[in-house]
């Protein structure tokens, strides 16, 4: 995995995962909308394309997951990346939004 470190971002609009990567000058994002104090929605992954299928992305998504968890706050997957692999780990069901 290519993950030096991964900021994170929040105003009270939106927010943003960063994951800084090493060997590339592009960072990897996730990014969100707080529909309320209570929901996320996630909107968008992008990864450098030279990097991709490595597991960033899904790291990004685990961190913001993790996160939910601690806030107690739900998330809405609009991205289909994001969706995917909310399908793929039903155990994050404690955190989606229906």
């Amino acid at each position: 995995m290519h993950i030096t470190h991964i900021a994170h971002e929040a105003s009270a609009e939106s927010g943003c995962y960063v994951a800084t990567l090493a060997n590339s000058a592009q960072p990897a994002r996730l990014t969100y909308i707080v529909a309320s104090p209570a929901v996320i929605v996630a909107d968008h992954t992008e990864t450098p394309m030279t990097l991709r299928g490595q597991g960033i992305a899904l790291t990004l998504v685990e961190r913001m997951v993790g996160d939910a968890r601690a806030g107690g706050y739900r998330v809405v997957p609009v991205c289909t990346y994001i969706r995917s692999q909310f399908d793929h780990h039903p155990e994050w069901s404690d955190v989606l939004h229906a």
